[in-house]
């Protein structure tokens, strides 16, 4: 009877729940767009908006209000920015199941980007680490600008002379994702085999490079036209998808790094030891399961945890300053180098989300300010 009553409740109260939920996402769908991107009541700047859910046509550079540091924030102006999955998936809504929080009809957060690298234009009066002038990288939401403010204890960190602002700029979402990959959710550790899929974007550059400085036996997945990329990066071996397909490996892999997650967990499964490890970081294209995109994947991952010996997992990178500052010294000392596939100019930050969303683009894709 206890079973019964609890069901009987559980399907008076789940309607009501998914009510309101959806209730807040219509809500959030109300954004002000067209009033912010044309606003001039203090000083302006240039942003990459968007005000409807779409293709990257609906990018728009426009007037918004400049940022003003508060007490604990640095005013960065920005001189470089990279662009990622996360940004194109954000634009379009997909998959469309994300919508209940950024909003059902319309986008509730209308800027995009994260990675910048730039000057300290200000700082705000408790801030000691930063002063007007620095040199500075790291992440934020809205970096597609010409100014960016960010709290000085979280995502940005002091940049290293030797490397350039485009390279900086590189580092954000994709390098902070592979360190995390394969340092801490991986655990990979000196002498293990470690497969990467996708070593030839902007993760697997990064990833190929990290795994190698640990002392890992590295194998990278990817086309043909980039398997020479892939082993100048340090790969002890490449595997051309197009010629061969890395599951019909069986127990050879300790750690599998997936950037792509096209192919069947119970085949990744087959290519790790049985005390491997799977870690999904990224997977699907703008028209690739539009419902619920990389969701359903998830779900079969932690659906699949208790009952097998290997460790499967998937994560979303935090974007933190004590990674940041790795990097600062890894690329500062020539450990790890960003790989830039192509640069564009602020005026067509719409065509550079274009090329990233071909799934054609080697390394990271730039916007350099005008």
């Amino acid at each position: 009877m206890r079973v019964l009553r609890l069901l009987k409740w559980t399907l008076l109260v789940l309607p009501l729940v998914l009510v309101a939920i959806f209730a807040i996402a219509w809500w959030r769908s109300d954004n002000d767009c067209a009033a912010r991107a044309s606003s001039t009541q203090k000083v302006p700047m240039r942003a990459l908006v968007y005000c409807d859910y779409g293709t990257p046509d609906v990018l728009t550079i426009a007037q918004v209000e400049k940022p003003v540091p508060q007490e604990t924030q640095v005013l960065v102006r920005v001189r470089a920015a990279s662009v990622n999955p996360v940004d194109w998936h954000m634009i379009r809504g997909t998959p469309y199941v994300m919508r209940i929080d950024s909003g059902l009809r319309k986008p509730a957060v209308t800027r995009t980007g994260v990675d910048f690298a730039g000057v300290v234009e200000a700082v705000g009066r408790q801030v000691s680490r930063f002063k007007v002038g620095d040199e500075v990288f790291g992440g934020r939401t809205g970096a597609l600008a010409e100014y960016v403010v960010v709290s000085a204890d979280r995502a940005i960190v002091h940049k290293p002379a030797l490397i350039t602002f485009d390279q900086a700029a590189a580092v954000g979402v994709a390098g902070l994702t592979a360190l995390q990959g394969i340092r801490d959710r991986g655990e990979v550790r000196k002498g293990e085999r470690v497969l990467i899929n996708g070593a030839s974007g902007g993760v697997g550059t990064f990833a190929v490079q990290i795994a190698k400085h640990i002392g890992a036996e590295v194998t990278g997945v990817c086309s043909t036209r980039n398997v020479d990329l892939v082993r100048s990066l340090g790969a002890d071996h490449v595997i051309d998808y197009t010629k061969d397909d890395f599951t019909t490996r069986t127990a050879a892999y300790d750690m599998l790094l997936d950037n792509v997650g096209n192919r069947p967990l119970s085949a990744c499964r087959r290519v790790l030891t049985p005390n491997g490890r799977y870690v999904l970081v990224g997977g699907g294209g703008p028209n690739d399961h539009r419902i619920v995109g990389p969701l359903g994947r998830v779900a079969s991952i932690y659906l699949m945890k208790p009952f097998v010996r290997q460790e499967m997992s998937m994560f979303i990178a935090d974007l933190n300053r004590r990674d940041l500052e790795w990097f600062a010294d890894a690329m500062g000392t020539g450990v790890v180098s960003a790989v830039i596939d192509r640069r564009y100019p602020f005026a067509q930050a719409a065509e550079a989300m274009r090329y990233l969303e071909s799934g054609r683009a080697r390394g990271k894709v730039i916007v350099t300010m005008d």
